[in-house]
């Protein structure tokens, strides 16, 4: 989603990072502010979650079903490898669960394999389409579309011995009936949006970023952040702690549903 961050600043030795990118609206009802939680001690562990799979109910995904206390933390992109490295160490060290949309294209996914490939192995890491290299869809032939899709499908299966068939994510949200057939025709039948987000495609604050994670990490909940830019790397603790706060139960979409 939104414009790719290029990772830390090159004093770290990385390429400078491109200006911030200004926050768009996001495409839903904006929540009363809600106090932080207190913070809970870490280290958080959060264990394998036990649950009666359900069918993909169709359409467009942009929440949990039930009255569950779910929450499905999804990730886009992949624009900086150090921001990635982090959350696979995040993950290896809290027991979190996370669903990337990865774009096959951004090194972050080749750099970080070797670090990302066990946590796919037993579950705390799904792997879906983003992609390959984040084009709008609706913009794109029929020819195109395919070709991204099956470019990034290829990608994850060579590269991590996964399937990502159904789920994909359009970029930047955008998709309509043409897209979703193409999609569909080469077994991309599930698109996923989300209910809320960390509003971290481009470099937001601190103090922001906590802001919407704490409006948004709510129960069935699928919520959108990125793999770009630093900012989430120094908040993994605190959402850990709203998550547990709130009695919630991180999962992949994998946890939740069966895969036609």
């Amino acid at each position: 989603m939104g414009s790719f961050g290029a990772g830390l600043a090159a004093t770290r030795g990385a390429s400078a990072a491109p200006a911030p990118v200004l926050r768009r609206r996001l495409g839903m009802p904006r929540l009363a502010p809600r106090p932080f939680p207190q913070p809970i001690p870490l280290p958080i562990h959060f264990t394998p979650p036990a649950l009666q799979r359900i069918p993909l109910p169709g359409g467009r995904l942009g929440a949990l079903p039930g009255d569950r206390s779910l929450v499905a933390l999804t990730v886009d992109d992949g624009g900086s490898s150090e921001v990635v490295a982090l959350y696979a160490k995040w993950i290896a060290e809290s027991g979190m669960r996370v669903t990337f949309f990865l774009n096959g294209s951004r090194p972050a996914w080749t750099d970080n394999a070797e670090a990302l490939r066990p946590l796919v192995a037993d579950g705390r890491v799904q792997l879906a389409n983003h992609t390959w290299s984040h084009p709008k869809l609706t913009d794109c032939s029929d020819s195109r579309i395919e070709d991204e899709l099956l470019t990034n499908d290829a990608f994850i299966r060579d590269t991590y011995g996964v399937e990502a068939r159904p789920y994909y994510r359009p970029p930047f949200g955008v998709m309509d009936e043409r897209v979703a057939g193409v999609a569909a025709s080469v077994g991309y039948t599930q698109p996923v949006m989300w209910y809320g987000s960390l509003a971290d495609s481009g470099l937001i604050t601190d103090a922001e970023l906590m802001q919407y994670a704490t409006d948004w990490l709510l129960a069935q909940h699928i919520v959108i952040g990125h793999a770009n830019w630093p900012t989430v790397t120094r908040h993994f603790g605190d959402i850990a702690s709203i998550i547990r706060s709130r009695g919630l139960v991180p999962v992949t979409l994998d946890d939740v549903f069966v895969r036609p």
